[in-house]
């Protein structure tokens, strides 16, 4: 007699697999659980086999016009449900392409002037004051900060290696002389932290990939901790282990939503017009635009082009008829 076949996954533990060999970071991984979970049950736990275009219509109408979500909202929902269909009921479907896509409107960012930022950052101190230094002095996004390794730093050359930014891209930006010193101090309390854990049994860091099982002791060596680690070790959510992540993005855009406030601004500035703020005084103190763009990490310099829309003397350093 043959073997009985072992039981077929649950659906959502597929697609949870699928993303995870697509290497799909964790937290697409939750947004796209979440879709599903939520496309589901708005139609009665139906099983998406028997569901299609006029059903994710419907759903991302709904979200649409009675949740009133935003156009990328719905468009990373639309993104879940085609990876479902696409990626783990492999269905090949013609409707698929014909999903309406919600138009995201262009939006100019928002950013400060240099006087603003500077008295921005004097009011941060700490620990999200160095990130919020580095965030406009280095050009980095929130994530890339708060991921930085302590061997992505190179003082001698006055560098920082992003890995794996947006895209899956490495980059290399730079890393202002005038926090040197104070990153050198805050590594060295980091260090300290480190040592203990090292004591207590503990100490090994997340490792992307199979990093891991090739180097086991790679997650205890010092060059692999974060330079900016949490204030307390947690549980990592897909292997179990307990181990101390990076610092939450959380706390740096409360610090920051504080800072605006103490200091009376109408900007809506969040942690990443610190970056916006970086591209823009750039480009006014006459940094090339390609230069810019590599620093960002932006694949097409149209991307970039957006910050000439905010300067100070305009697009093509147009003067208004009224200042003549």
């Amino acid at each position: 007699m043959s073997e009985p076949s072992p039981a077929t996954p649950r659906l959502l533990d597929q697609v949870r697999d699928r993303i995870r060999v697509k290497h799909y970071s964790l937290r697409t991984e939750q947004a796209y659980l979440d879709w599903i979970k939520r496309y589901i049950l708005f139609h009665g736990k139906r099983h998406p086999r028997d569901m299609g275009k006029t059903e994710i219509e419907a759903f991302l109408s709904h979200l649409t016009v009675v949740r009133n979500v935003t156009a990328s909202t719905q468009n990373q929902a639309k993104a879940a449900l085609l990876f479902l269909y696409r990626e783990v009921l492999v269905l090949e479907l013609p409707w698929l392409s014909e999903v309406t896509q919600a138009k995201a409107p262009s939006r100019l960012p928002v950013v400060l002037t240099v006087a603003e930022t500077r008295a921005l950052l004097n009011e941060m101190d700490g620990t999200w004051g160095l990130v919020a230094r580095l965030l406009y002095g280095s050009g980095l996004r929130l994530l890339e900060s708060l991921r930085l390794r302590v061997k992505d730093i190179d003082f001698a050359r006055g560098e920082l290696l992003i890995r794996e930014g947006k895209g899956f891209k490495d980059r290399v930006t730079m890393l202002p002389q005038s926090l040197a010193g104070a990153l050198q101090q805050h590594l060295a309390r980091v260090e300290l932290l480190h040592r203990a854990d090292l004591r207590d049994g503990f100490g090994d860091v997340y490792l992307p990939y199979a990093l891991a099982r090739k180097y086991p002791n790679a997650g205890r060596q010092w060059g692999w901790q974060y330079v900016f680690p949490s204030a307390r070790r947690g549980v990592d959510p897909r292997s179990g282990a307990i181990r101390r992540h990076h610092a939450d993005e959380k706390g740096m855009q409360r610090a920051m939503r504080a800072a605006v406030l103490r200091l009376g601004f109408t900007k809506l500035a969040t942690p990443h017009t610190l970056r916006h703020s970086f591209a823009t005084h750039l480009l006014e103190a006459g940094q090339d635009i390609r230069t810019v763009q590599e620093l960002l990490g932006h694949a097409n310099v149209k991307t970039t082009m957006i910050y000439t829309h905010v300067l100070n003397r305009g697009g093509r350093g147009v003067i208004s008829p009224l200042d003549y």
